[in-house]
Protein backbone atom coordinates (compact mmCIF):
# COMPACT_ATOMS: atom_id res chain seq x y z
CA UNK A 1 0.00 0.00 0.00
CA UNK A 2 2.67 2.44 1.20
CA UNK A 3 4.41 1.46 -1.87
CA UNK A 4 2.14 2.33 -4.05
CA UNK A 5 1.49 5.47 -2.31
CA UNK A 6 4.96 6.63 -3.12
CA UNK A 7 4.98 5.20 -6.48
CA UNK A 8 2.01 7.35 -7.65
CA UNK A 9 3.80 10.29 -5.79
CA UNK A 10 6.69 9.50 -7.80
CA UNK A 11 4.93 9.44 -10.91
CA UNK A 12 2.76 12.80 -10.03
CA UNK A 13 6.51 14.42 -9.39
CA UNK A 14 7.78 12.84 -12.65
CA UNK A 15 4.69 14.73 -14.35
CA UNK A 16 5.16 17.80 -12.77
CA UNK A 17 8.41 18.29 -13.59
CA UNK A 18 8.11 17.68 -17.17
CA UNK A 19 5.43 19.96 -17.48
CA UNK A 20 8.06 22.86 -15.91
CA UNK A 21 10.52 21.47 -18.22
CA UNK A 22 8.32 21.77 -21.46
CA UNK A 23 7.11 24.84 -20.13
CA UNK A 24 10.70 25.72 -19.25
CA UNK A 25 11.34 25.21 -22.77
CA UNK A 26 8.34 27.28 -24.09
CA UNK A 27 9.35 30.55 -22.29
CA UNK A 28 12.41 29.81 -23.55
CA UNK A 29 11.62 29.35 -27.02
CA UNK A 30 9.53 32.44 -26.59
CA UNK A 31 11.95 34.91 -25.19
CA UNK A 32 14.65 33.82 -27.94
CA UNK A 33 11.61 34.26 -30.62
CA UNK A 34 10.76 37.94 -28.93
CA UNK A 35 14.60 38.87 -28.71
CA UNK A 36 14.93 37.72 -32.12
CA UNK A 37 12.35 40.25 -33.37
CA UNK A 38 13.63 42.70 -31.26
CA UNK A 39 16.58 42.68 -33.49
CA UNK A 40 14.15 43.23 -36.54
CA UNK A 41 12.43 45.90 -35.29
CA UNK A 42 15.93 47.85 -34.55
CA UNK A 43 17.13 46.92 -37.71
CA UNK A 44 14.04 48.50 -39.26
CA UNK A 45 14.37 51.13 -37.07
CA UNK A 46 18.39 52.26 -38.29
CA UNK A 47 16.88 51.72 -42.11
CA UNK A 48 14.10 54.20 -41.32
CA UNK A 49 16.57 56.53 -39.92
CA UNK A 50 18.96 56.06 -42.69
CA UNK A 51 16.10 56.93 -45.24
CA UNK A 52 15.23 60.02 -43.87
CA UNK A 53 14.65 62.86 -46.09
CA UNK A 54 13.42 65.64 -44.18
CA UNK A 55 12.98 69.75 -46.03
CA UNK A 56 16.68 70.46 -44.98
CA UNK A 57 18.26 67.36 -46.92
CA UNK A 58 16.27 67.44 -49.76
CA UNK A 59 17.34 71.55 -50.14
CA UNK A 60 20.82 70.57 -49.70
CA UNK A 61 20.31 67.58 -52.36
CA UNK A 62 18.37 70.62 -54.29
CA UNK A 63 21.66 73.05 -54.22
CA UNK A 64 23.85 70.34 -55.23
CA UNK A 65 21.63 69.11 -58.36
CA UNK A 66 22.13 73.20 -59.54
CA UNK A 67 25.78 73.29 -59.00
CA UNK A 68 26.44 69.89 -60.95
CA UNK A 69 24.40 71.27 -63.72
CA UNK A 70 26.55 74.83 -63.45
CA UNK A 71 29.72 72.59 -63.24
CA UNK A 72 28.56 70.45 -66.09
CA UNK A 73 28.05 73.17 -68.24
CA UNK A 74 31.43 74.72 -67.84
CA UNK A 75 33.00 71.77 -68.86
CA UNK A 76 32.89 67.95 -70.14
CA UNK A 77 33.90 66.08 -67.39
CA UNK A 78 34.00 68.85 -64.86
CA UNK A 79 30.49 67.23 -63.24
CA UNK A 80 28.82 63.74 -62.53
CA UNK A 81 26.49 65.32 -64.86
CA UNK A 82 27.62 64.66 -68.40
CA UNK A 83 25.03 67.88 -69.59
CA UNK A 84 24.36 66.74 -73.45
CA UNK A 85 23.87 69.23 -76.04
CA UNK A 86 21.53 67.89 -78.07
CA UNK A 87 21.29 71.03 -80.89
CA UNK A 88 17.72 70.90 -80.32
CA UNK A 89 17.00 74.47 -80.06
CA UNK A 90 13.37 74.85 -81.34
CA UNK A 91 10.28 73.01 -79.75
CA UNK A 92 6.66 72.55 -81.33
CA UNK A 93 4.85 75.10 -80.10
CA UNK A 94 1.74 74.14 -82.02
CA UNK A 95 1.82 75.63 -84.96
CA UNK A 96 3.20 73.27 -87.19
CA UNK A 97 1.70 71.50 -90.07
CA UNK A 98 1.47 68.53 -92.20
CA UNK A 99 2.17 64.75 -91.61
CA UNK A 100 5.53 63.77 -89.71
CA UNK A 101 7.03 60.51 -88.33
CA UNK A 102 8.20 59.16 -85.38
CA UNK A 103 10.44 55.73 -84.35
CA UNK A 104 11.00 54.75 -81.25
CA UNK A 105 13.76 52.67 -80.12
CA UNK A 106 14.58 52.59 -76.61
CA UNK A 107 14.36 48.37 -75.71
CA UNK A 108 13.63 45.27 -77.45
CA UNK A 109 10.14 46.73 -78.45
CA UNK A 110 10.38 49.95 -80.61
CA UNK A 111 7.19 52.35 -81.52
CA UNK A 112 6.63 53.77 -85.09
CA UNK A 113 4.45 56.58 -84.94
CA UNK A 114 2.28 59.12 -87.93
CA UNK A 115 0.85 62.00 -87.07
CA UNK A 116 -1.26 64.56 -88.60
CA UNK A 117 -0.71 68.39 -87.90
CA UNK A 118 -3.37 70.94 -88.21
CA UNK A 119 -2.02 73.97 -86.28
CA UNK A 120 -3.39 75.69 -83.36
CA UNK A 121 -2.24 72.83 -81.45
CA UNK A 122 -4.55 70.37 -82.80
CA UNK A 123 -3.43 66.60 -83.62
CA UNK A 124 -6.27 66.05 -86.52
CA UNK A 125 -4.88 62.62 -86.52
CA UNK A 126 -1.82 60.03 -84.90
CA UNK A 127 -1.62 56.53 -85.04
CA UNK A 128 0.94 54.18 -83.23
CA UNK A 129 1.91 50.54 -83.21
CA UNK A 130 4.22 48.38 -81.05
CA UNK A 131 6.65 45.98 -83.08
CA UNK A 132 9.03 43.83 -80.92
CA UNK A 133 12.32 43.03 -82.33
CA UNK A 134 13.51 39.33 -82.44
CA UNK A 135 15.64 38.22 -79.84
CA UNK A 136 18.91 36.89 -82.71
CA UNK A 137 18.62 40.77 -84.07
CA UNK A 138 19.63 42.13 -80.77
CA UNK A 139 23.07 40.60 -81.40
CA UNK A 140 23.55 40.03 -85.08
CA UNK A 141 24.63 42.74 -87.10
CA UNK A 142 23.82 46.95 -87.74
CA UNK A 143 22.54 46.07 -91.12
CA UNK A 144 20.39 42.96 -90.31
CA UNK A 145 18.54 45.12 -87.46
CA UNK A 146 17.72 48.46 -88.91
CA UNK A 147 16.81 46.88 -92.04
CA UNK A 148 14.37 44.94 -90.11
CA UNK A 149 13.31 48.14 -88.38
CA UNK A 150 12.98 50.22 -91.86
CA UNK A 151 10.92 47.37 -93.17
CA UNK A 152 8.31 47.81 -90.49
CA UNK A 153 8.51 51.60 -90.96
CA UNK A 154 7.85 51.11 -94.76
CA UNK A 155 4.96 48.72 -94.10
CA UNK A 156 3.47 51.42 -91.72
CA UNK A 157 3.58 53.74 -94.19
CA UNK A 158 2.11 52.05 -96.98
CA UNK A 159 -1.02 51.35 -94.47
CA UNK A 160 -1.19 54.70 -94.19
CA UNK A 161 -3.72 55.55 -97.36
CA UNK A 162 -4.07 58.53 -99.35
CA UNK A 163 -3.06 61.39 -97.72
CA UNK A 164 0.88 60.30 -96.95
CA UNK A 165 0.69 58.63 -100.10
CA UNK A 166 0.12 62.91 -101.19
CA UNK A 167 3.78 63.88 -99.43
CA UNK A 168 6.49 63.35 -102.10
CA UNK A 169 9.06 60.65 -101.03
CA UNK A 170 11.87 63.41 -100.53
CA UNK A 171 9.50 65.24 -98.10
CA UNK A 172 8.67 62.70 -95.37
CA UNK A 173 10.26 63.39 -92.38
CA UNK A 174 11.04 61.44 -89.13
CA UNK A 175 11.77 62.25 -85.67
CA UNK A 176 14.04 59.39 -84.17
CA UNK A 177 13.73 58.91 -80.54
CA UNK A 178 16.76 56.89 -79.81
CA UNK A 179 17.64 55.46 -75.97
CA UNK A 180 21.04 54.51 -75.74
CA UNK A 181 24.36 56.08 -74.81
CA UNK A 182 25.08 58.40 -78.01
CA UNK A 183 27.63 61.42 -78.77
CA UNK A 184 25.03 63.63 -80.65
CA UNK A 185 26.90 65.93 -83.61
CA UNK A 186 23.88 67.62 -84.54
CA UNK A 187 19.77 68.01 -84.30
CA UNK A 188 19.83 64.32 -86.69
CA UNK A 189 22.96 62.93 -86.08
CA UNK A 190 25.04 61.21 -83.38
CA UNK A 191 27.24 58.10 -82.74
CA UNK A 192 26.18 55.17 -80.45
CA UNK A 193 28.69 55.10 -77.56
CA UNK A 194 27.68 51.61 -76.27
CA UNK A 195 25.01 49.72 -76.49
CA UNK A 196 22.50 48.81 -73.55
CA UNK A 197 19.49 46.89 -72.15
CA UNK A 198 20.43 44.06 -74.21
CA UNK A 199 21.79 44.66 -77.09
CA UNK A 200 25.82 43.60 -77.96
CA UNK A 201 25.86 44.54 -81.91
CA UNK A 202 29.34 45.52 -82.01
CA UNK A 203 29.59 47.37 -85.62
CA UNK A 204 27.11 49.50 -84.42
CA UNK A 205 29.59 51.21 -82.01
CA UNK A 206 31.07 55.18 -82.89
CA UNK A 207 28.60 54.55 -86.03
CA UNK A 208 26.10 57.63 -87.00
CA UNK A 209 22.88 56.01 -86.22
CA UNK A 210 20.83 58.67 -88.21
CA UNK A 211 23.15 57.27 -91.24
CA UNK A 212 22.64 53.52 -89.94
CA UNK A 213 18.67 53.60 -90.12
CA UNK A 214 18.59 56.14 -93.44
CA UNK A 215 20.67 53.66 -95.06
CA UNK A 216 18.29 50.98 -94.61
CA UNK A 217 15.27 52.91 -95.31
CA UNK A 218 16.79 53.24 -98.85
CA UNK A 219 17.62 49.83 -99.02
CA UNK A 220 13.99 49.10 -98.74
CA UNK A 221 12.44 51.45 -101.03
CA UNK A 222 11.47 53.92 -98.62
CA UNK A 223 12.15 57.40 -98.97
CA UNK A 224 12.49 59.05 -95.73
CA UNK A 225 15.01 61.92 -93.77
CA UNK A 226 15.82 61.63 -89.91
CA UNK A 227 14.57 65.51 -89.21
CA UNK A 228 15.85 65.20 -85.45
CA UNK A 229 17.15 62.07 -83.57
CA UNK A 230 17.01 62.46 -79.31
CA UNK A 231 16.29 60.25 -76.05
CA UNK A 232 12.81 59.46 -74.91
CA UNK A 233 13.57 62.51 -72.28
CA UNK A 234 13.34 65.21 -75.56
CA UNK A 235 10.68 63.63 -77.28
CA UNK A 236 8.42 63.69 -73.94
CA UNK A 237 9.69 67.57 -73.65
CA UNK A 238 8.69 68.30 -77.35
CA UNK A 239 5.14 66.71 -76.92
CA UNK A 240 4.53 68.82 -73.58
CA UNK A 241 5.79 72.03 -75.00
CA UNK A 242 3.44 71.30 -78.15
CA UNK A 243 0.70 71.64 -75.96
CA UNK A 244 2.01 74.31 -73.73
CA UNK A 245 5.00 76.67 -74.20
CA UNK A 246 5.27 76.80 -70.21
CA UNK A 247 7.17 73.69 -70.65
CA UNK A 248 10.72 74.05 -69.58
CA UNK A 249 11.54 70.71 -68.67
CA UNK A 250 10.86 66.64 -69.02
CA UNK A 251 11.62 64.15 -66.42
CA UNK A 252 11.49 59.60 -66.82
CA UNK A 253 10.91 58.10 -63.59
CA UNK A 254 10.69 54.18 -64.56
CA UNK A 255 12.79 51.43 -65.05
CA UNK A 256 15.81 54.13 -65.50
CA UNK A 257 15.67 57.78 -65.19
CA UNK A 258 16.75 61.43 -66.60
CA UNK A 259 15.86 64.43 -67.29
CA UNK A 260 16.16 67.21 -69.85
CA UNK A 261 15.58 71.01 -70.09
CA UNK A 262 15.64 74.45 -71.93
CA UNK A 263 18.93 76.26 -71.14
CA UNK A 264 19.91 80.16 -72.36
CA UNK A 265 22.55 79.12 -74.97
CA UNK A 266 24.70 82.02 -73.16
CA UNK A 267 24.98 79.72 -70.25
CA UNK A 268 26.78 77.07 -71.96
CA UNK A 269 30.24 77.71 -71.31
CA UNK A 270 31.45 74.71 -72.57
CA UNK A 271 30.65 75.44 -76.32
CA UNK A 272 31.25 79.44 -76.34
CA UNK A 273 30.60 80.64 -79.60
CA UNK A 274 27.28 78.18 -80.17
CA UNK A 275 24.59 80.17 -81.97
CA UNK A 276 20.70 79.47 -82.10
CA UNK A 277 18.34 81.45 -83.28
CA UNK A 278 15.78 80.62 -80.25
CA UNK A 279 18.53 81.72 -77.88
CA UNK A 280 18.49 78.49 -76.10
CA UNK A 281 18.91 74.57 -76.13
CA UNK A 282 17.67 71.56 -74.71
CA UNK A 283 20.24 69.80 -72.31
CA UNK A 284 19.93 66.35 -71.74
CA UNK A 285 21.16 66.18 -68.20
CA UNK A 286 21.62 62.28 -68.09
CA UNK A 287 20.93 62.81 -64.20
CA UNK A 288 20.68 59.16 -63.29
CA UNK A 289 25.05 59.29 -62.62
CA UNK A 290 24.12 61.96 -60.34
CA UNK A 291 25.76 62.20 -57.14
CA UNK A 292 25.89 64.16 -53.76
CA UNK A 293 26.74 63.22 -50.23
CA UNK A 294 23.73 65.18 -49.40
CA UNK A 295 21.80 61.66 -50.99
CA UNK A 296 20.64 59.15 -47.90
CA UNK A 297 22.61 56.53 -48.63
CA UNK A 298 22.44 53.05 -46.52
CA UNK A 299 24.39 50.03 -46.28
CA UNK A 300 21.97 48.35 -48.72
CA UNK A 301 22.38 50.37 -51.06
CA UNK A 302 25.99 50.27 -50.96
CA UNK A 303 25.50 46.55 -51.12
CA UNK A 304 23.45 46.98 -54.12
CA UNK A 305 26.09 49.23 -56.22
CA UNK A 306 28.69 46.41 -55.26
CA UNK A 307 26.95 43.82 -57.21
CA UNK A 308 25.71 45.78 -60.02
CA UNK A 309 28.01 45.99 -63.57
CA UNK A 310 27.54 49.90 -63.24
CA UNK A 311 29.64 49.85 -59.50
CA UNK A 312 30.65 53.39 -58.58
CA UNK A 313 28.44 54.68 -61.64
CA UNK A 314 24.55 55.90 -61.84
CA UNK A 315 24.11 56.29 -58.33
CA UNK A 316 20.48 58.66 -58.30
CA UNK A 317 19.40 55.76 -60.38
CA UNK A 318 19.82 53.29 -57.90
CA UNK A 319 18.01 54.84 -55.31
CA UNK A 320 14.82 56.23 -57.26
CA UNK A 321 14.31 54.20 -60.66
CA UNK A 322 11.64 51.19 -60.23
CA UNK A 323 14.65 48.88 -61.83
CA UNK A 324 16.46 48.89 -58.49
CA UNK A 325 13.51 49.71 -55.52
CA UNK A 326 12.46 46.12 -55.32
CA UNK A 327 15.78 44.73 -55.00
CA UNK A 328 16.97 47.11 -51.87
CA UNK A 329 13.64 46.10 -50.56
CA UNK A 330 14.35 41.94 -50.92
CA UNK A 331 18.17 42.85 -49.64
CA UNK A 332 16.53 44.52 -46.11
CA UNK A 333 14.20 41.21 -45.69
CA UNK A 334 17.17 38.82 -46.25
CA UNK A 335 19.32 41.00 -43.61
CA UNK A 336 16.52 40.61 -41.43
CA UNK A 337 15.22 36.86 -42.16
CA UNK A 338 18.81 36.22 -41.40
CA UNK A 339 17.66 37.52 -37.68
CA UNK A 340 14.48 36.06 -37.35
CA UNK A 341 11.72 33.70 -38.59
CA UNK A 342 10.42 35.82 -40.86
CA UNK A 343 8.27 33.49 -42.46
CA UNK A 344 7.56 31.05 -39.27
CA UNK A 345 10.38 29.36 -39.17
CA UNK A 346 10.44 28.08 -43.10
CA UNK A 347 12.84 28.49 -45.52
CA UNK A 348 12.91 31.21 -48.08
CA UNK A 349 15.18 29.71 -51.19
CA UNK A 350 14.35 32.46 -53.42
CA UNK A 351 15.15 35.27 -50.93
CA UNK A 352 18.77 35.76 -52.37
CA UNK A 353 17.87 35.97 -56.28
CA UNK A 354 18.76 39.31 -57.12
CA UNK A 355 15.89 41.07 -59.27
CA UNK A 356 13.14 38.46 -58.30
CA UNK A 357 10.90 41.26 -56.23
CA UNK A 358 10.23 43.20 -59.26
CA UNK A 359 8.18 46.47 -59.06
CA UNK A 360 4.76 45.71 -59.91
CA UNK A 361 4.77 43.36 -56.41
CA UNK A 362 6.15 46.41 -54.59
CA UNK A 363 3.69 48.41 -55.89
CA UNK A 364 0.48 45.43 -55.29
CA UNK A 365 2.04 44.93 -51.55
CA UNK A 366 2.44 48.78 -50.53
CA UNK A 367 -1.38 49.46 -52.15
CA UNK A 368 -2.65 46.09 -50.25
CA UNK A 369 -5.39 47.80 -47.90
CA UNK A 370 -7.15 44.89 -46.76
CA UNK A 371 -7.17 43.86 -42.77
CA UNK A 372 -4.90 41.01 -42.91
CA UNK A 373 -3.06 41.86 -46.04
CA UNK A 374 -3.95 38.75 -47.84
CA UNK A 375 -1.90 39.80 -50.90
CA UNK A 376 1.24 40.68 -49.46
CA UNK A 377 0.91 36.94 -48.14
CA UNK A 378 0.38 35.79 -51.49
CA UNK A 379 3.11 37.83 -52.91
CA UNK A 380 5.71 36.69 -50.61
CA UNK A 381 4.91 32.84 -50.75
CA UNK A 382 4.84 32.95 -54.59
CA UNK A 383 7.98 35.17 -55.03
CA UNK A 384 10.22 33.65 -51.82
CA UNK A 385 8.80 30.29 -52.03
CA UNK A 386 8.02 30.34 -48.44
CA UNK A 387 4.59 28.65 -46.94
CA UNK A 388 3.67 31.04 -44.04
CA UNK A 389 4.33 34.40 -43.70
CA UNK A 390 2.84 35.88 -40.50
CA UNK A 391 0.91 39.11 -40.26
CA UNK A 392 3.57 40.63 -38.16
CA UNK A 393 6.03 40.19 -41.45
CA UNK A 394 3.82 41.46 -43.71
CA UNK A 395 3.00 44.61 -41.86
CA UNK A 396 7.18 44.61 -41.73
CA UNK A 397 7.06 44.34 -45.80
CA UNK A 398 4.22 46.85 -46.15
CA UNK A 399 6.07 49.27 -44.19
CA UNK A 400 9.82 48.72 -45.79
CA UNK A 401 7.87 49.18 -49.32
CA UNK A 402 6.98 52.19 -47.74
CA UNK A 403 10.36 53.78 -46.51
CA UNK A 404 12.21 52.82 -49.81
CA UNK A 405 9.30 54.24 -51.96
CA UNK A 406 8.92 57.31 -50.45
CA UNK A 407 12.51 58.25 -50.48
CA UNK A 408 13.18 57.23 -53.92
CA UNK A 409 9.94 60.34 -54.97
CA UNK A 410 11.14 63.22 -52.58
CA UNK A 411 14.54 62.63 -54.12
CA UNK A 412 13.10 62.49 -57.56
CA UNK A 413 11.10 65.78 -56.24
CA UNK A 414 14.25 67.35 -54.92
CA UNK A 415 16.13 66.71 -58.65
CA UNK A 416 12.99 68.36 -60.10
CA UNK A 417 13.20 71.44 -57.91
CA UNK A 418 17.29 71.75 -58.59
CA UNK A 419 16.30 71.96 -62.51
CA UNK A 420 13.94 74.68 -61.06
CA UNK A 421 16.68 76.68 -59.17
CA UNK A 422 19.27 76.30 -62.10
CA UNK A 423 16.60 78.23 -64.36
CA UNK A 424 15.65 80.90 -62.04
CA UNK A 425 11.74 79.66 -61.15
CA UNK A 426 12.45 77.91 -57.87
CA UNK A 427 11.74 81.99 -56.04
CA UNK A 428 15.50 81.85 -54.45
CA UNK A 429 17.55 84.47 -53.83
CA UNK A 430 20.21 83.29 -56.57
CA UNK A 431 22.22 82.49 -53.44
CA UNK A 432 22.42 78.67 -52.09
CA UNK A 433 19.59 77.38 -50.12
CA UNK A 434 18.57 81.15 -49.61
CA UNK A 435 14.67 82.23 -50.05
CA UNK A 436 13.76 85.59 -51.47
CA UNK A 437 10.74 87.21 -50.32
CA UNK A 438 7.63 88.68 -52.98
CA UNK A 439 9.43 87.25 -55.90
CA UNK A 440 6.76 86.38 -58.35
CA UNK A 441 7.18 82.97 -59.68
CA UNK A 442 6.59 82.14 -63.48
CA UNK A 443 4.39 79.39 -64.54
CA UNK A 444 6.83 76.44 -65.24
CA UNK A 445 5.35 73.39 -66.51
CA UNK A 446 7.35 70.10 -66.12
CA UNK A 447 6.53 67.11 -68.22
CA UNK A 448 6.85 63.48 -66.29
CA UNK A 449 6.76 60.53 -68.03
CA UNK A 450 7.69 56.71 -66.54
CA UNK A 451 5.17 53.91 -64.54
CA UNK A 452 6.68 55.17 -61.40
CA UNK A 453 4.62 58.19 -61.83
CA UNK A 454 1.84 57.22 -63.91
CA UNK A 455 1.02 53.65 -62.29
CA UNK A 456 1.92 54.26 -58.58
CA UNK A 457 -0.41 56.62 -56.82
CA UNK A 458 1.79 56.26 -52.98
CA UNK A 459 4.73 57.49 -55.49
CA UNK A 460 3.05 60.13 -57.33
CA UNK A 461 1.25 61.49 -54.04
CA UNK A 462 4.81 61.60 -52.47
CA UNK A 463 6.55 62.96 -55.36
CA UNK A 464 4.01 65.65 -55.85
CA UNK A 465 3.97 66.47 -51.77
CA UNK A 466 7.90 66.64 -51.72
CA UNK A 467 7.47 69.44 -54.06
CA UNK A 468 5.20 71.83 -51.98
CA UNK A 469 7.12 70.92 -49.01
CA UNK A 470 10.21 72.56 -50.98
CA UNK A 471 9.34 75.21 -52.22
CA UNK A 472 6.44 76.55 -49.91
CA UNK A 473 2.93 76.71 -51.27
CA UNK A 474 2.72 80.45 -52.90
CA UNK A 475 5.37 79.16 -55.21
CA UNK A 476 4.21 75.27 -55.66
CA UNK A 477 0.92 76.83 -57.08
CA UNK A 478 3.03 78.18 -60.21
CA UNK A 479 4.38 74.79 -60.74
CA UNK A 480 2.62 72.14 -62.93
CA UNK A 481 3.51 68.54 -63.69
CA UNK A 482 1.75 67.03 -66.32
CA UNK A 483 1.65 63.41 -66.62
CA UNK A 484 2.43 61.10 -70.34
CA UNK A 485 2.56 57.85 -70.89
CA UNK A 486 4.86 55.50 -72.36
CA UNK A 487 4.01 56.57 -76.15
CA UNK A 488 4.58 60.17 -75.75
CA UNK A 489 8.33 60.20 -76.74
CA UNK A 490 7.17 58.82 -79.76
CA UNK A 491 4.95 60.78 -80.74
CA UNK A 492 6.86 63.87 -79.98
CA UNK A 493 9.98 62.65 -81.82
CA UNK A 494 6.97 63.39 -85.01
CA UNK A 495 6.35 66.61 -83.03
CA UNK A 496 10.25 67.52 -83.28
CA UNK A 497 10.55 66.71 -86.71
CA UNK A 498 7.91 69.01 -87.52
CA UNK A 499 9.61 71.96 -85.62
CA UNK A 500 13.13 71.59 -86.75
CA UNK A 501 11.73 72.51 -89.71
CA UNK A 502 9.45 75.53 -89.00
CA UNK A 503 10.53 79.08 -87.88
CA UNK A 504 12.52 79.19 -84.57
CA UNK A 505 10.84 80.39 -81.56
CA UNK A 506 12.59 82.91 -78.76
CA UNK A 507 12.46 80.77 -75.21
CA UNK A 508 11.50 82.58 -72.06
CA UNK A 509 13.85 80.87 -70.00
Amino acid sequence: MGMGRGVVMGLAVGCAVATCVVAAVLVGRRVKTKRKWGKVVRAMKDFEEGCLTPIGRLRQVVDAMAVEMHAGLASDGGSKLKMLLTYVDSLPDGNENGIFYGLDLGSTDFRVSRVHLGGGTIILEHEIECHSIPQHLSTCTTKDLFDFIAMTLKQFVEKEGSESESIPNKNRKLGFTFSFPLRQTSISSGTLLKWTKGFAIEDTVDKDVSECLEEAMTRTGLHMQVAALMNDTVGTLALCHYYDEDTVAAVIIGTGTNACYVERTDAIIKSQGLFTNSGGMVINLEWGSFWSSHLPRTSYDVALDEDSPSRNDQGFEKMVSSMYLGDIVRRVIRAMAEDSDLFGGGDAPNLSEPFILRMPLIVAMHEDDSADLAEVARILMETFKVFKVPLKTRRLVVRLCDVVTRRAARLVAAGIVGIMKKVGRDGSSGISGGRAKNIKTKRTVIAIEGDLYSEYTMFREYLNEAVTDILGDDIAENIILKEFDHRSSGIGSALLAAASHSSHQAYDI
